[in-house]
């Protein structure tokens, strides 16, 4: 049965095409500020994702709707989600020593001795920043990695996006319509001592773990938890945000598995843990969360 594609979802696949294209041959600065200028367009529009995002950072930072120091945090995320886009776009003629040279990070130590040990380690992190910048930093310093992606639609946007990230030097696996083994290759990638990277601040499904993020509840995936209490594997969880025109990473401390308790005590507990550190980071860099959507359970109900 062929996909049934919307007009909508067809504009946005010509859309990247494009910019993957054309935004390349473009000098950087002048094609910057066009972006920054559709973010402010966008938040000056308002609409459902713009307010989600302000709902979201009232959370973050205790600031009530409306409020303008909320409003401007609000244009600053906005101007920080569209500068992603801009610079994916570029990534691949990036050269990749200068994405290392512009990547400033703290805890690389954390990666570099699991690794060598034979050890595999699990790189968590929130939606922030530009994570495929990230991604090609650790490429950059020689320990490529195992990622999953969202099955997005059409499906010529999901193999270009997939195709990019495969370029700078990522295994790619898909949410869905794989072979149903993702879990399993997960593991085996971690057992022979690789390095495996998922976003983990969000998932509202039956299978996520509950969690209490900025003082309600919400849900993060199970994975890489369960990944690190079956493997054995390190959980670090990672903060990606932006530092002037370039891009830094905070790789935190290893989250220990608890020694007692069941399987699922034990991925709850982690998962915790895990989220607690997420937290600080967004505090600390908010206007560099990308969250769009919904995340709280009880917003879910209104």
């Amino acid at each position: 049965m062929s996909e049934k594609v919307s007009f909508g979802d067809r504009i946005v696949a010509a859309g990247f095409a494009a910019g993957w294209k054309l935004v390349p041959l473009l000098p950087e600065r002048p094609t910057a500020a066009v972006f920054r200028l559709l973010a402010d367009l966008v938040w000056r529009r308002g609409g459902k994702s713009v307010s989600r995002l302000e709902s979201n950072l009232a959370r973050v930072t205790g600031l009530e709707v409306g409020n303008r120091e909320l409003s401007e945090l609000t244009r600053a995320g906005m101007r920080s989600y569209l500068r992603y886009f801009h610079e994916i776009f570029r990534l691949p003629s990036i050269r990749s020593a200068e994405i290392v040279r512009r990547t400033h990070v703290i805890g690389a130590e954390h990666i570099f001795d699991n690794l060598s040990k034979g050890r595999g380690v699990v790189l968590a992190l929130p939606h922030m920043g530009n994570w495929d910048a990230a991604g090609a930093w650790l490429v950059g310093v020689g320990h490529p990695f195992t990622t999953v992606a969202e099955r997005l639609r059409p499906e010529s946007l999901f193999r270009r996006y997939v195709a990019f990230r495969e370029g700078l030097g990522m295994e790619v696996l898909p949410l869905t319509g794989g072979d149903g083994h993702n879990f399993g290759t997960l593991a085996m990638r971690l057992r022979k001592g690789g390095a495996v990277c998922l976003p983990a601040e969000r998932d509202l499904t039956k299978s996520g773990v509950e969690v209490r993020f900025f003082g309600a509840t919400t849900k993060v995936p199970a994975g890489p938890p369960l990944l690190a209490v079956q493997t054995g594997a390190a959980l670090l969880p990672a903060v990606v945000y932006f530092v002037g025109d370039d891009w830094g990473i905070h790789i935190h401390e290893e989250v220990p598995v608890p020694e007692e308790g069941s399987r699922k005590e034990k991925v709850a507990a982690v998962a915790q843990r895990m989220t607690d550190v997420f937290e600080k980071g967004i505090a600390e860099h908010p206007e560099d969360w990308h969250m769009l959507q919904r995340l709280w359970l009880e917003d879910l109900r209104r």
